[in-house]
């Protein structure tokens, strides 16, 4: 990746910043309506197993693709086609929801779609990270901005009403277009010098290996079983806003991108004065508190637990991408990125994704008290976490400047 540190100065700033902003815009235009647009077309079955797509991709493509980045092909080229590939997929999904194709149908293609999207962010932070001399320090701010961008194709899928409907994929395909174009002006790199390499290498499952060292494999463990209680936020939240009575509730859930940028930019601050442990710890704290103010259930209570989101995403989702980037080899970090990508949003998220869609259809039964009785259980779930994390993580000292020892074999 030697070929991307030609780039300085702002430009160079102002071109990563692009893949981030138009990668998370386009995920976030599909991913915040979804469960609505579903719904509103008739596919109210299929919201928990649509998003459940999205995590058994993260079980195949990201280390296969993580693998292709670090030993084969430029990362950009690579994340170039699976742009593309995500633009034609979530046409193709947008037309047939449109179209009332059998739920059967709808759900297959959204999972050829959850395909072409889940590795774009492992590789997109791939290639920013490997173009960053001081990455504690420059991540954040970069990051912000495709946090930014999340928040930007939000707002105009509700300024358009699009917050219900399937022409929201179709803007999300225009941002899937730009992600690609974005890539061109970036330099290619050619892929590091080889011998022969076996079926477990080209598929990534070498990356496994990782997870020997005892704080990698507690930071993958705990990032895996926190995103299981996350996962209730995107699919579920809207329709609490709904029923409280908000109707533009894709940009209502941008109030937590709010707290995102902000915690980014204070990270590196953060990350130089306190240990590890406690970031990671205040951000699964975060996550407590978010969901207990959504049990509440009132307005401003349950916007102040959305808002609350990004902070706790940041404090540990993101730290752990820094984390991962310091920690280990240089030659591993596309298939580390790829693994926490796998641990996340492959068994986290889909475990999450489908005990959160039973137990909200199990608290759905009572009269009248089933949101503070879904939230309190996602919040006993966290809590769970944070007890698990307290007492498995070791830590080597203060902040990421300490010396490590980077051996994973």
């Amino acid at each position: 990746m030697a070929g991307l540190k030609k780039l300085s100065g702002v430009k160079a700033h102002a071109k990563l910043a692009s893949l981030f902003f138009l990668q998370m815009m386009a995920i976030g235009m599909w991913l915040v309506p979804l469960s609505r647009v579903l719904i509103a077309n008739g596919y109210g079955q299929l919201p928990a197993f649509a998003y459940a797509t999205s995590a058994i991709a993260a079980f195949i493509s990201p280390l296969i693709f993580g693998a292709m980045a670090d030993r084969h092909v430029s990362p950009v080229r690579v994340l170039r086609w699976l742009a593309l590939a995500a633009a034609a997929s979530t046409a193709v999904v947008s037309w047939s929801i449109s179209h009332h194709y059998p739920a059967v149908i709808v759900l297959a293609l959204i999972q050829v779609y959850a395909l072409c999207s889940a590795p774009t962010g492992s590789i997109a932070s791939t290639i920013i990270f490997s173009s960053l001399h001081d990455s504690q320090r420059q991540f954040g701010p970069l990051r912000a901005l495709g946090t930014f961008g999340w928040m930007c194709g939000c707002w105009l899928l509700s300024l358009l009403a699009l917050d219900h409907s399937s022409s929201a994929g179709y803007a999300a395909m225009l941002a899937w277009i730009g992600l690609a174009a974005a890539t061109i002006s970036l330099p290619q790199t050619a892929p590091p010098p080889g011998g022969r390499i076996g079926l477990r290498e080209r598929m990534g499952w070498d990356s496994l290996r990782l997870l020997k060292n005892r704080d990698h494999r507690v930071v993958f463990l705990t990032g895996a079983l926190f995103s299981i209680p996350m996962a209730a936020f995107y699919p579920i939240t809207p329709l609490q806003l709904q029923a409280l009575g908000f109707e533009r509730t894709s940009a209502w859930m941008t109030l937590g991108q709010v707290t995102e940028i902000i915690a980014m930019i204070c990270l590196a601050g953060l990350l130089a004065r306190y240990r590890l442990k406690w970031i990671f710890a205040a951000g699964l704290a975060a996550g407590i508190v978010r969901f207990a103010m959504c049990a509440a259930n009132q307005k401003y209570w349950v916007l102040a637990g959305v808002t609350l989101h990004g902070l706790s995403l940041t404090l540990f989702f993101i730290t752990a991408q820094i984390y991962l980037n310091e920690r280990i080899e240089k030659e591993w970090r596309a298939r580390a990125q790829a693994l926490m990508s796998l641990m996340n949003s492959g068994i986290g998220n889909l475990v999450g994704y489908l005990s959160t869609g039973y137990w909200f259809a199990f608290c759905a039964k009572g009269a009248g008290g089933r949101w503070p009785l879904f939230w309190i259980g996602i919040t006993l779930a966290v809590s769970a976490v944070l007890l698990f994390f307290l007492m498995a993580y070791r830590g080597i000292g203060l902040g990421l400047r300490a010396k490590t020892e980077k051996q994973i074999v």
